[in-house]
């Protein structure tokens, strides 16, 4: 007996001080695994009414090896469901006013037209994720007189739109019904299933609760290891759901540096500094210079970031995120595209695609820039211009890059402080051989930029 009570109090001794240790060592934020695919991944977003003259799925797949020879890897296809005619705007409507969640828009063609694009896609090595409202509908959605209690009401008692948007087409769903969760999960698996696409985008994701997403997307999972965006910007939506989330703040506060219209660039030191200590490892970013939001509406023209639109092109692929494209920024469009009506996007050569596909190439090459497990968060180098040049490094085990941004109209002369961006280095763009030390100054054109790799 005093072997074993000996014994017992040993064993609880152990196992206490196992648990106190236990209980202080850091639990990963981020518990979905990511598809290996995403690792180097592109995105590139098809508006498919917009995408070609015919406005079709046919019509697009001609554009595929095109996009493979840009270094594009993820399709982010706009919804393609049938779009409501009640209260809808303009002569087409919004592809975002959903009349039937498991139909095809007949203006794009039929459902083995789509699945005959996703095949296609396939084939070439992309990845296909589909544009998915789950937030609101059309007004003349079956659901609606089908199961009126899964919607919003207001305080009449009336259908409402999305409070406090004009978004007069639609009309909001309310996820406290189980009914509703049950039929949008079915829904959403239903196209993975038949239309073997490989995720999701959502629309604005964080009007619907996160245990929705988080059930939805283990259902997924168990059909195949799917991706999905979310259009938000929130950390919580990264634990369970979401690989990716929207970097809105990276893009508000470059806009107004890039256009030349801030003091300094105060804005873009803010956001790495919460991109880095708000959103856990591995939680992955989508940053882009154009959307279907930003590059919509109304067809005039537009200043897409001025004269720094190519140094935010740089920054969106070799910063920290997955960079996206939307359709025409490689042909250089400066066309506002129509939202509710037909506006083809006119394709022709332009620097903006040149850069761009030397920029992917890059990302797919340098392990520095991998959109998840890179172990290369960017550092700050400070140089002696701080307010007009943006200056930070990113290197692992197996590679490093320098890169230095002019965000202004003036030749500046650059000299940079501490040693981490010391080395031998090739000029990604030049192909010259540089040796960077203490004595190393710069002289950046306006608008210039570099990228230094090793």
């Amino acid at each position: 007996m005093r072997f074993l009570a000996s014994f017992l109090i040993t064993f609880l001794i152990f196992v206490t001080t196992i648990f106190a240790q236990n209980q202080y060592e850091p639990i990963p934020y981020v518990k979905i695994k990511h598809p290996e695919w995403t690792r180097k991944a592109v995105m590139y977003q098809i508006n498919t009414r917009a995408f070609t003259k015919e406005g079709t799925f046919r019509a697009a797949e001609k554009h595929l090896p095109r996009l493979k020879e840009l270094g594009v890897d993820i399709l982010w296809i706009m919804p393609i469901n049938p779009i409501g005619e009640k209260n809808r705007k303009g002569t087409l409507g919004s592809p975002y006013s959903v009349k039937d969640y498991y139909g095809v828009n007949p203006e794009f063609g039929t459902m083995e037209d789509f699945k005959h694009l996703v095949a296609e896609a396939h084939k070439l090595g992309f990845h296909v994720i589909l544009d998915w409202v789950a937030n609101h509908t059309a007004w003349d959605n079956k659901m609606q007189s089908e199961h009126p209690d899964w919607y919003d009401k207001d305080w009449k008692g009336d259908f409402r739109p999305t409070p406090w948007f004009d978004w007069t087409d639609i009309i909001n769903l309310n996820y406290k019904s189980p009914g509703l969760r049950k039929y949008m999960t079915e829904a959403m698996k239903y196209w993975v299933k038949e239309a073997d696409i490989d995720g999701y985008r959502c629309d604005v994701a964080g009007f619907v609760p996160i245990d929705f997403w988080n059930n939805l997307r283990k259902e997924l999972d168990q059909i195949k290891p799917v991706f999905m965006l979310a259009e938000w910007e929130s950390r919580d939506l990264h634990e369970y759901a979401f690989d990716m989330t929207y970097a809105w703040t990276w893009y508000e506060r470059l806009e107004p540096i890039a256009q030349g219209k801030a003091k300094d660039l105060g804005g873009l030191y803010g956001y790495y500094s919460w991109n880095e200590g708000f959103y856990p490892r591995d939680a992955i970013r989508l940053v882009g210079v154009s959307n279907h939001d930003k590059n919509a509406w109304d067809g005039t023209e537009f200043e897409l970031f001025g004269k720094g639109l190519q140094n935010a092109m740089v920054l969106s692929v070799v910063g920290e995120g997955m960079p996206m494209i939307y359709n025409g920024q490689e042909a250089g469009n400066t066309k506002r595209l129509k939202f509710f009506e037909k506006d083809e996007i006119i394709w022709k050569p332009h620097p903006n695609g040149d850069l761009y596909k030397k920029l992917f190439a890059l990302k797919k090459s340098n392990l520095t820039l991998l959109n998840w497990g890179h172990n290369a968060t960017m550092n700050l180098v400070p140089n002696s211009v701080p307010d007009k040049v943006f200056s930070f490094a990113r290197q692992n085990d197996k590679d490093k890059i320098f890169v230095v941004l002019n965000f202004s109209d003036l030749v500046q002369n650059v000299s940079f402080k501490e040693t981490l961006y010391h080395g031998d280095y090739t000029e990604y763009f030049t192909g010259k051989k540089v040796k960077m030390d203490e004595k190393t100054k710069l002289v950046l054109q306006p608008w210039s930029y570099h990228v230094f790799v090793k």
